[in-house]
């Protein structure tokens, strides 16, 4: 390893044990047991989010848009984890740290998958449905519509629908058509001849993407204000009519889902943004990794499909209901119930400013998202662009949202004069054909756009503000743990900093000249970066807490991330438990790291916490022997986040700012005894017990009463 890219930037001296060579093959702690599968790991998460459709104690309607995320959460598991592995497979890779090779994991992911979606579907058909009708929501299924709403449906189905159908009968002339990624199709059975003499046999009917999936049926008709029916309801009943003068002996419901990740050889082309729009085009129809199929669908049939996907039986999921059934959030945004929905709350505004610059000039602010409110890093943005002060503008936008603020502040800035510069990640996934229009809008108004590095996709959160205040110039700087998107500030917990600190803002200044420029490798004075100073940094601290655990002296780590998976950093952690360290890491997601294993890990808890809000903010907290060291970052203690992207981690230096940090985002949730899972030495999650005596508490719950009107 090359030494010179692992210094440490912050003046601290380097602690080098174990850092720069690879532990021996025969280190106890390369063990495969001591490693859970990270896309396992990443598929049990989503049976955290489903307890929460589970729980009683959660108002129904929020119950529904949990089932519906995870099951949105499962589709985007089989486009990138599932592709991601099916690719592994066929390059013939190896086993990672836990010893499964890609066929292996493929293999279980099948089998808890299947678990995961009969619990869904046990969920919806049991338990949220039969409760939504209670409480005057209804979802209609087909055998359920009374007449009136079966002639009213009809007519839906003749005039709204299938005006737009374009049913293929599959023959010699007709072979399968296309099917989009995770579109709804309706595989029919169909016997007779047709008006030339042709024989039915199988008919493939798409659903066009224009067409609602969740159709609300009136009130007049159907008696109820909220009253609703799936489309792949309303298709299968009636689809006979697509097929005059034949007849109809079945009609499936089917869904496939692709892998969606893209894959562009950056240094293969000469603009990645016009690869990147042709591989756009042709996503939806990339390789097939899953089917959905309706339960009762016979065999025959499931066969045809499989080979027509080039798939295998260990890729099919017979459903017992819709199979798009995360459609079904429409519903929660269609009902204005209340008393089914969490109580509504207010970010806290920043109090007491005149200008943002003359707030921050005071004192470094920090932002809680979403008890804090996000409006003054709009602010600052606008601000900036108004003032006739501001020279300069420097921004990393990763994913900013439809109709994004922060996009039209920029523009803003650049048509008063302002030298704005914009670093944008085309390859933000999912979000690649809206950061390419917002690339083209900036470059439009005169932003120069960046996109980034080739090999490293650019993660970090900053923003940067050159000023002339007198004879100076001076920086203001925004750091944050989130994207610069004002939406999901109000769904995603993240924290943000904005500071005029010289030498935090010296240091995303050199930044921004490293992405935009060929600037050799940067010593910074405050920041770790990734991929350069960040996984070092870690693991250096890691190793100070050893250090101190050794000689005596009190040894604690608290982090707080989405996932963990990093196989050195995990080591140095086993390492560290068995130094005496006491370690606590709240993890969201995928972990990695087996908790509480005697003689490696019994000094480490890692804790999952799903609530209301999704947790997204990332903390590192090192004790130090009492002259502890609070980082806020962009990065997980994942292997791509620490070695193959571009992240910050930046300190937080005034004491009251940490303190807050401490309290809100570590301690509070370590106190979480109802949204809490503990992480088990077999890598199961349990909900965290509640001692007896002990008061409910909710980190969230706690953080809205005391932040939010």
């Amino acid at each position: 390893m090359n030494r010179s890219r692992e210094l440490d930037p912050t003046g601290h001296a380097p602690l080098d044990a174990g850092l720069y060579t690879d532990a021996p093959a025969a280190d106890p702690l390369r063990d495969p047991s001591l490693y859970s599968n990270r896309e396992l790991s990443q598929l049990d998460f989503n049976f955290r989010v489903l307890a929460q459709a589970q729980d009683p104690q959660v108002p129904l309607l929020e119950r529904l848009r949990y089932l519906c995320i995870s099951c949105t959460n499962l589709d985007e598991f089989f486009e990138i984890r599932a592709g991601t592995l099916r690719h592994a497979q066929d390059l013939g890779l190896v086993a990672g740290p836990d010893g499964l090779a890609p066929s292996a994991v493929l293999a279980r992911i099948h089998d808890r998958a299947a678990e995961l979606v009969d619990a869904q579907y046990e969920c919806w058909n049991k338990v949220l449905r039969p409760a939504l009708n209670q409480a005057g929501v209804r979802v209609l299924a087909r055998d359920n519509w009374n007449p009136r709403q079966a002639e009213w449906l009809r007519g839906y189905f003749r005039d709204e629908i299938m005006p737009v159908l374009s049913p293929l009968g599959l023959d010699p002339a007709h072979p399968f058509p296309k099917i989009l990624n995770k579109s709804l199709n309706i595989v029919v059975v169909v016997s007779g001849r047709d008006a030339f003499g042709r024989d039915g046999n199988l008919a493939i009917v798409r659903a066009p993407r224009s067409l609602p999936r969740i159709i609300q049926v009136p009130e007049e008709v159907s008696g109820g204000p909220t009253d609703f029916v799936f489309l792949s309801a309303v298709l299968s009943a009636f689809v006979d009519e697509l097929f005059p003068g034949m007849q109809v002996k079945g009609a499936y419901q089917f869904r496939v889902t692709r892998n969606s990740e893209l894959l562009v050889d950056e240094e293969e082309v000469d603009n990645i943004a016009l690869a990147l729009r042709d591989e756009l085009v042709g996503r939806g129809y990339l390789r097939a990794v899953r089917l959905e199929i309706a339960d009762h669908c016979p065999e025959p049939i499931v066969r045809t499909l499989l080979e027509n996907f080039d798939l295998t039986e260990n890729a099919v999921y017979r459903i017992n209901g819709p199979v798009n059934l995360n459609r079904a959030v429409q519903v929660y945004d269609l009902v204005q119930r209340a008393d089914l929905k969490f109580p509504p709350f207010q970010p806290r505004p920043l109090a007491g400013i005149d200008t943002m610059f003359e707030t921050v000039s005071r004192g470094d602010v920090l932002l809680h998202h979403p008890f804090d409110a996000f409006t003054p890093v709009l602010e600052l943005l606008r601000q900036a662009a108004d003032d006739p002060s501001v020279l300069a503008i420097k921004q990393t936008l990763y994913r900013s949202g439809k109709d994004s603020q922060i996009v039209d502040a920029l523009v803003q800035a650049a048509r008063k004069g302002k030298d704005v510069t914009v670093v944008v990640e085309l390859r933000a996934r999912f979000d690649e054909e809206a950061n390419l229009g917002f690339a083209d809008r900036l470059q439009e108004a005169g932003v120069q756009v960046v996109y980034g590095v080739v090999g490293y996709k650019t993660h970090a959160k900053m923003l940067l503000i050159v000023r002339r205040e007198g004879r100076v110039l001076r920086r203001y700087v925004h750091l944050g743990t989130g994207n610069y998107h004002a939406g999901t500030a109000r769904q995603y917990t993240d924290l943000g900093l904005i500071t005029a600190h010289p030498d935090i803002g010296n240091d995303v200044h050199l930044i921004f000249q490293q992405l935009s420029g060929l600037a050799p490798q940067l010593q910074l004075k405050c920041l770790l970066q990734s991929p350069f100073t960040l996984h070092g940094g870690v693991l250096r601290r890691i190793e100070r807490e050893i250090a101190h655990a050794l000689d005596g002296r009190p040894a604690r780590i608290v982090a707080k991330m989405n996932a963990l998976n990093e196989e050195r950093v995990i080591r140095a952690l086993y390492r560290a438990s068995q130094a005496g360290v006491q370690i606590d890491l709240i993890v969201r997601g995928a972990c990695t790291l087996r908790a509480g294993v005697p003689g490696v890990s019994e000094n480490i808890r890692v804790r999952s916490i799903v609530g209301r809000f999704l947790e997204h903010s990332r903390v590192y907290w090192f004790g130090n022997d009492g002259e502890p060291e609070l980082f806020c970052a962009s990065a997980d203690w994942l292997e791509r986040n620490l070695l193959r992207r571009v992240e910050t981690c930046f300190p937080i230096l005034d004491p009251a700012v940490a303190a807050r940090i401490r309290e809100e985002a570590l301690d509070n949730y370590l106190g979480d005894n109802l949204n809490a899972w503990l992480l088990q030495p077999d890598g199961q999650y349990l909900p965290a017990a509640r001692a007896e005596g002990a008061e409910p508490h909710s980190a969230q719950a706690c953080l809205l009463a005391k932040l939010c009107a």
